[in-house]
C-alpha cells in the first residue's frame, strides 16, 4: 500500500502539473483573446462613438436648419401676411374708387318739340341733374328744333338715357366712357406734394431774417401757390365730369326739312316760279355788283372824253379865219365875166 501510494504520487503530481499547465495555457490563450477582443471592441466602440457623434452632430445641424427655416418662415409669414394685408388695404380703395367720364348723344324725332323739351327737363331734374344748355330754333317759321345739354348723376345715367331715347323715334345714339382713375390719383398726389411744398416755403419765410431771402421766398411761394391752384382746378374739373354724366339731346319734329334744307315733296309751279325769281334777282344783283365795280373806270373815261372835246373846241376858236380873195367887177359893178 505504501509502495503503491509512493509510486502513484509522481504520476498524480505529473498529471496535476499537466492539468495546471493546460489551464495556464488556456488562461493565457483566453487572456490573449480577451485582450484582442477588448482592443477590437475599443476600436469598434471608438468608431461607433465617432460615427454616432457625427450622426448626432448631423441631426443637430439638420434640426437647427429646420428650426432656422421654420423660424424664418414663421417670421416671414407674418410680414408677408402684413404686407398682403397692407397691399389689400391699399388696393381695395383703388378697385372701389374708379373714376369714369361718361358722355352720350341722342337724336330723337318727336311730335311736339316744346312738350318733349319739358318732359326731358322733368326727367333730368327728377334724377337729380340739371339742364346745362338749351338752344331752340325755328326754321321757316314752321319747324322748331331744340338742342339740349343735360348733366345727370353717374348712377342714374343709364336710366335717364333709356327714358330720353323712348320719348320718341330714336334716330341716332352714341355713348362713350373714359376711365380717368389714374389721372385723378396723380392729381391728388401732386396736390398733396404741392401743399407740403407751400407749407415748407412758408416756414422758411417765417425763419428768414434778410430782406433778400424774404423776397426770393415770396417769389417761390407765389409760383408754387399758382401751381397748386392749377392742380386744384384740374381736380375740380375731373370731379365735376366724373360725378355728373353729360347727355347731348337733339329734338326734331317729324316733318322738319332735312340737312340739305329740302323737303320730301316734289317741287311744283310755285316752287319753280320762286326759283326763277330768285335766279332773276340774283342776276340783277350780280349785274349791279359788276356795274359798281366798273363805275369808277367808266366815270374816269367819260371825264377824259369831255375834257378832250372842250380843249379841242377852244383850240379851233383861237385859230384865225382864212382870207377870201375879192372877185373883179365891171364898170357897172357887176362881176366881170
Amino acid at each position: 500500500m505504501d509502495v503503491e501510494s509512493r509510486s502513484g504520487r509522481p504520476f498524480v503530481r505529473a498529471r496535476a502539473a499537466l492539468v495546471a499547465g493546460s489551464r495556464a495555457r488556456a488562461a493565457l490563450v483566453a487572456g490573449s483573446l480577451g485582450l484582442l477582443l477588448a482592443v477590437g471592441g475599443c476600436g469598434a466602440s471608438g468608431d461607433s462613438m465617432d460615427s454616432g457623434a457625427k450622426a448626432a452632430r448631423g441631426e443637430a445641424a439638420a434640426r437647427e436648419g429646420l428650426s432656422d427655416e421654420g423660424g424664418a418662415a414663421a417670421s416671414a409669414a407674418p410680414g408677408e401676411r402684413s404686407d398682403d394685408k397692407a397691399a389689400g388695404k391699399k388696393a381695395a380703395p383703388k378697385a372701389g374708387a374708379s373714376h369714369v367720364i361718361r358722355t352720350a348723344t341722342l337724336s330723337v324725332e318727336v311730335k311736339s318739340v316744346p312738350k318733349a323739351v319739358a318732359a326731358a327737363r322733368g326727367v333730368v331734374e327728377g334724377a337729380g341733374g340739371l339742364v346745362a344748355t338749351e338752344n331752340t330754333e325755328r326754321l321757316d317759321d314752321t319747324y322748331e328744333t331744340s338742342h339740349l345739354v343735360l348733366r345727370v348723376p353717374q348712377e342714374r345715367f343709364q336710366e335717364v338715357l333709356r327714358e330720353l331715347a323712348g320719348s320718341g323715334k330714336l334716330l341716332s345714339r352714341t355713348s362713350n366712357a373714359k376711365d380717368v382713375t389714374d389721372r385723378v390719383v396723380d392729381v391728388e398726389s401732386r396736390i398733396s406734394t404741392q401743399r407740403a411744398s407751400v407749407a415748407r416755403v412758408r416756414e422758411l419765410m417765417d425763419r428768414a431774417e434778410k430782406i433778400s431771402d424774404v423776397v426770393a421766398l415770396e417769389g417761390e411761394l407765389s409760383s408754387r401757390q399758382s401751381d397748386l391752384e392749377s392742380l386744384l382746378a384740374q381736380q375740380a374739373s375731373l370731379k365735376d365730369r366724373t360725378s355728373l354724366a353729360t347727355i347731348t339731346l337733339d329734338l326734331t319734329p317729324p316733318d322738319a326739312p332735312g340737312d340739305d334744307g329740302s323737303e320730301d315733296e316734289d317741287p311744283g309751279f310755285l316752287d319753280a316760279l320762286g326759283g326763277g325769281w330768285d335766279a332773276f334777282v340774283t342776276m340783277l344783283r350780280w349785274i349791279a355788283v359788276a356795274f359798281g365795280a366798273a363805275f369808277p373806270f367808266l366815270l374816269t373815261a367819260a371825264l377824259a372824253v369831255v375834257a378832250w372835246r372842250v380843249l379841242r373846241k377852244r383850240g379851233a376858236a383861237r385859230r384865225p379865219a382864212p382870207a377870201v380873195a375879192a372877185a373883179p367887177t365891171g364898170k357897172d359893178g357887176a362881176p366881170a365875166s
